[in-house]
């Protein structure tokens, strides 16, 4: 077993109870974390742009991806803030975009990339604090505080993703000679796609079944498959995208951070996309 791996486990053995109580409590402490976890992961993006001397807007930037969990979780527990939110946002977005513009017109020359600098500013909140909050829709769309039907809905994503992961390392490594994306990530490759993909397919219907079913939020089997396969293929899309952004600073971990995982983007790569994905799946088998 490689070294690399040793550290993985060591922190999933840590990591996993940690969230597992977090996401059980709900309410403000999740809200919590996913904001820390949305700042630091808009810090590595900004410090990937840094590679190529952007300069983001990094105090705007850490305050709106800081500020996206809690609004979900007030917009989702409370329904006068909900009617306020889905009333205000426009205003906002465009007042907070006209600030942006704003800034970098006051402290960005046409030599100081104002348009990249702008761009990123704007990307990195977005990606890596609106994308995660969407585990609070998935949390809290329908449980309150300690719950843990609640707290199964959100697990069964994240853990398809892991699984997906797993074996998409372990069968590139046995099978792999083709390369999925040769450019972006060398080491995936086609073979280790389908192996993430077969995985997911397998322990969908295993966890609908002994997890999901018992507390009562369970899905039919068909509806299990097409949401493992679904998040299957968009999760390893995710986790290319964040890989675009490392070629293109040239880098190969967004930090390092997290111990055998390298940094927050490096980890939740793939959540970024699965998260919102699996809210939209949840809602339209919901409504089926």
């Amino acid at each position: 077993m490689d070294a690399n791996l040793v550290r993985r486990i060591g922190f999933a053995v840590i990591a996993i109870p940690v969230a597992l109580g977090i996401v059980w409590l709900g309410g403000i402490p999740l809200a919590l974390l996913v904001a820390i976890v949305s700042v630091l992961g808009t810090r590595e993006l900004f410090d990937l742009a840094g590679h190529q001397d952007i300069r983001p807007a990094r105090i705007l930037g850490y305050i709106t991806a800081a500020a996206f969990a809690p609004l979900a979780l007030a917009g989702l527990t409370d329904a006068g803030v909900r009617a306020f939110v889905f009333d205000a946002w426009p205003y906002a977005a465009a007042l907070w975009l006209i600030g942006l513009l704003t800034w970098a017109l006051l402290s960005r020359a046409p030599t100081g990339k104002p348009l990249a600098t702008v761009a990123v500013s704007a990307l990195g909140p977005l990606y890596a604090g609106a994308l995660p909050a969407f585990l609070l829709s998935i949390r809290h769309g329908g449980f309150g505080n300690r719950s843990w039907a609640g707290t199964w809905l959100v697990f069964f994503p994240l853990v398809l993703t892991w699984i997906c992961d797993t074996a998409a390392m372990f069968g590139g490594r046995a099978f792999g000679t083709t390369k999925l994306a040769p450019t972006i990530s060398p080491g995936k490759t086609r073979a280790g796609a389908i192996a993430g993909l077969v995985g997911a397919l397998v322990a969908a219907p295993i966890y609908n079944h002994f997890v999901l079913v018992p507390e009562g939020v369970g899905m039919r089997l068909w509806q299990s498959l097409v949401f493992a396969a679904v998040l299957a293929v968009v999760g390893q899309v995710g986790d290319l995208a964040e890989s675009l952004f490392k070629r293109e600073a040239g880098v190969k971990d967004s930090s390092h951070l997290i111990p055998g995982h390298g940094g927050i983007l490096d980890r939740f790569d793939s959540l970024y996309f699965v998260l919102p994905v699996a809210a939209v799946l949840y809602r339209l088998f919901a409504s089926s």
